[in-house]
């Protein structure tokens, strides 16, 4: 009997003290800060900001959005990616920064959900380059992976679903 094959997948993040980034990650941090404040998040009380940086500094922000009917609500990043992208068309998205102010935040286990790393992998292989995803809540060390494929080792492939990668 053949014996079967290993193979391993691994995630890396760099952490990072607030004050050590450089001007433009902590100004897109304060973006999603500022999109955390209007999030509506009545029923898990786990506000969370997301902010798009594109490749001309234009800066595209969303929010958690819940409803009672929880598969009805959106969560920030996919909020703020999604608006860029329907705003924004064909833009490059140079970096994301999602954060929470949430006390119920644990950051050493802050990530986007299995959803929202599928949808920023998506947008990282269509516009063909990384997209950096900057992880941060509350004002504590912050997480950066250099790419969404990082987050999402596992994730769907058009290829894998009959299709072709666009």
């Amino acid at each position: 009997m053949a014996q079967p094959q290993t193979r391993e997948w691994r995630s890396t993040l760099t952490v990072w003290s607030p004050d050590d980034l450089d001007a433009a990650d902590r100004e897109l941090l304060r973006e999603a800060h500022e999109a955390a404040s209007k999030a509506y998040a009545p029923y898990s009380l786990f506000q969370v900001g997301g902010a798009v940086c594109l490749e001309d500094g234009t800066v595209v922000r969303g929010s958690n959005q819940e409803n009672m009917a929880y598969p009805s609500g959106m969560c920030g990043e996919r909020v703020a990616v999604f608006a860029a992208g329907a705003q924004h068309p064909g833009a490059v998205m140079r970096a994301v920064a999602i954060v929470s102010p949430s006390p119920k935040a644990i950051a050493d286990a802050f990530m986007p959900c299995g959803g929202c790393r599928q949808v920023l992998v998506e947008a990282e292989r269509r516009q063909g380059q990384p997209l950096r995803v900057i992880l941060q809540v509350r004002d504590e060390d912050v997480m950066i992976s250099e790419s969404a494929v990082n987050l999402m080792p596992f994730a769907f492939e058009a290829h894998g679903l009959g299709g072709q990668e666009s």
